[in-house]
């Protein structure tokens, strides 16, 4: 900030201690320091005006709060607390709010003490009414492992139920396709298509037949053509648009759009006929597209493959019950491998994480949690998506159809500066910076190959990238490599490719409004990763929480100021074993080799090392888990007396600020300002 006094704009963070920071809209701009005086009614996340002033003798800035102009909690969640009959109070633990929240409970409702509750904000902490709302939902006992899929929908305000008026919509639609529906549209009920899902999918997006030709591959893929049921301006439409996505937890599925039509009309099931949108490829030899067309199509699948089934096709062992698919089958695997190194020639990142599994009894809670180690047949049917979503972004540029993209920019200098010490620090000589970024990143990541440190490292790399978006401005997706590229494979479960089914059948939408929906849908997107994310740290916490005290071999992801983030190695769990339950010595943070060494011992912990943890807390609500030690005393404070840190899935996340070059208040690995007035690291 150049002036001593002026107005900003931005986020509100809230100390417990009652002080707040405001980090500004301008990423140029320092936090700005907000006393405790000038926080009044004011709450985390809310966005605000202030007047910024530099105080005097320094370089900090001071603000007053002029007014709220959106507040971030509309609805809150919380433990009812009954105070009187039909009313009561969610406590403010967390210390966001500024202060209790008084609700009142209609009859109908009945919440009793202890149930977790979702509550309509009627009046806000600067009201002269005071803090207060209505509950309208009971989720249930907090304690009950089959509640945490309603709770997370609703801390992350995801839409469960359909309006009226959609399900009236629904009324309308035929149980089946019917030959009426059939008209205009090009007959591939004899093609031998097939669908390749997982074993418990419902959905059926895509299916795909590839056969060799004498100039190379005819690739067909036919997506379900859920534009034909959901039309612009009805109830359904907005009901979608406000979910953007389907959210899936495990064992349970938020949908996009109600059953009928996402599991039933819409969904490629076998043997029955379907609509689909199908774009029609011609490729050579070399992976190249020669040829597209996109049109209307009906399809009847011959199969439903699943992804084992698929892999064992592969492997020349093909089970009978899909004998009569076998040649398709092959003929999309050789095309699979040719694109898929075609990809990665041309600089395409072979970011291959495995999925964490959460496998769930019939109560909810976890039996077992593991790393799902992705097979060929996965990669196959990707690389196959992949192309008929180059093929729609080609279409569209060579015509000029302003259209929705799927972006993925550049990551920022910094983040690839901090990847750049991970690698150092791991032994790798060669920089990042200079020449073809996505080809040093990939062979960065190929000298790590079959090394221990290598599943942590594709993580590191991982996170050092930008978010993935949607926009009508085409930059490019650099992790995939492609300069042109939407998402048109999965509208069932994704709004964006409902746009795009939209524009190739002649719907032409304003630029603006393109825009308007990138930023919207981006956003419904990262909510629901978000609430998946979270999920599985609650699951993962319960899961640990039937192994307090007992010993397991880990590995340390990552190292911070404030402890060590163990990985384990028997099941895809990670916790912190906090700075202080390292022993009787002080241990310094290393930020050039990114270890903790101990003063008096010498003892150095490394990311990558090997290490034996014992399990000493598992926080369910939190989803956070506390490691220390074998032979240590665990010295847990209560939850109040210390900040919670961050989901233990975001190991990598949380350790960035702690080697960040620039100083406090700056932009750390993410982009994301640190405040000079957060609670100290130590304090964990």
């Amino acid at each position: 900030m150049k002036k001593s006094h002026r107005e900003a704009s931005g986020t509100i963070k809230r100390h417990p201690d009652g002080f707040g920071f405001l980090i500004t809209d301008s990423i140029e701009d320092p936090d700005v320091y907000i006393p405790r005086h000038e926080m009044k009614g004011v709450m985390s996340n809310d966005r605000v005006r202030v007047t910024v002033e530099r105080e005097k003798g320094g370089d900090r800035f001071r603000g007053a709060v002029i007014e709220v102009t959106k507040r971030a909690v509309t609805r809150a969640m919380g433990a009812y607390h009954e105070t009187s009959p039909g009313k009561g109070v969610l406590l403010d633990k967390s210390f966001a709010w500024g202060e209790d929240l008084h609700v009142s409970c209609p009859p109908d409702i009945g919440a009793k003490t202890g149930q977790l509750v979702v509550v309509q904000v009627e009046h806000y902490p600067d009201s002269p009414r005071g803090f207060s709302g209505r509950v309208i939902a009971v989720i249930g006992d907090a304690a009950d492992p089959m509640n945490d899929s309603i709770r997370m929908l609703h801390a992350h305000q995801i839409p469960q139920e359909f309006s009226k008026a959609t399900m009236r919509e629904m009324e309308s639609f035929p149980d089946e396709v019917t030959e009426r529906d059939f008209k205009g549209r090009r007959d591939l009920r004899t093609l031998p298509i097939i669908t390749i899902d997982g074993k418990t999918a419902k959905d059926f997006d895509d299916a795909v037949y590839a056969e060799a030709t004498r100039d190379g591959f005819h690739l067909i893929v036919a997506i379900a053509d859920v534009s034909h049921y959901v039309k612009p301006g009805t109830a359904l439409d907005q009901d979608a648009y406000e979910r953007g996505t389907s959210t899936y937890f495990p064992n349970f599925v938020a949908p996009m759009l109600p059953e009928k039509l996402s599991n039933e009309l819409c969904s490629l099931k076998p043997k029955v006929p379907r609509l689909a949108l199908v774009a029609d490829m011609k490729l050579d030899f070399q992976g190249e597209l020669v040829a597209s067309e996109f049109y209307e199509g009906v399809i009847q699948s011959a199969a439903r493959v699943t992804y084992g089934q698929a892999q064992e096709v592969v492997d020349k062992n093909t089970p009978d019950e899909i004998r009569h698919v076998e040649k398709n089958i092959l003929c999309c695997a050789d095309l699979a491998k040719l694109l898929m190194a075609k990809r990665f020639r041309e600089g395409s990142l072979d970011l291959d994480l495995p999925e964490t599994e959460v496998e769930l009894d019939e109560t909810g809670m976890p039996v077992d949690i593991f790393r799902s180690e992705r097979l060929f047949a996965h990669r196959l049917i990707e690389e196959l998506m992949l192309m008929a979503n180059v093929a729609v972004a080609r279409f569209f540029r060579e015509r000029n159809i302003p259209s929705l993209n799927r972006i993925h920019e550049e990551p920022a200098v910094e983040a690839i500066g901090n990847f750049d010490a991970f690698l150092r620090a791991f032994g790798y000589k060669q920089k990042m910076s200079g020449g073809h970024l996505q080809k040093k990143i990939s062979k960065a990541l190929e000298f790590f190959k079959g090394h221990p440190k290598e599943h942590i490292l594709n993580m590191l790399a991982l996170r050092s990238l930008a978010q993935a978006k949607y926009s009508p401005e085409n930059v490019g997706h650099f992790g995939l490599g492609f300069a042109d590229y939407v998402h048109f494979t999965s509208p069932i479960r994704r709004y964006p490719d409902l746009i795009i089914h939209r524009l190739l059948k002649g719907l032409r939408i304003p630029v603006g409004d393109l825009d308007s929906a990138g930023v919207v849908l981006s956003a419904c997107e990262q909510r629901s990763v978000k609430a998946e994310r979270q999920i599985k740290s609650i699951k993962k916490a319960r899961f640990l929480g039937t192994h307090i005290g007992e010993e397991f071999e880990g590995i340390i992801s990552s190292v911070t100021r404030f402890g060590l983030f163990v990985l384990l190695r028997q099941f895809d769990v990670d916790g912190l074993i906090r700075v202080e339950e390292l022993g009787g010595d002080r241990f310094d943070f290393d930020e050039e080799k990114l270890r903790l060494v101990g003063r008096k011992s010498g003892m150095a912990y490394e990311i990558g090392d090997p290490i034996q943890v014992v399990v000493a807390k598992a926080d369910i609500e939190a989803g956070q888990i506390d490691f220390v030690l074998p032979g240590n005393t665990y010295t847990a404070r209560a939850d109040a007396e210390r900040p919670k840190r961050k989901g233990p899935d975001r190991a990598v996340d949380k350790a960035k600020p702690a080697f960040s070059k620039r100083g406090p208040g700056k932009n750390d690995s993410r982009g994301v300002r640190r405040s000079r007035f957060s609670q100290p690291r130590r304090a964990r």
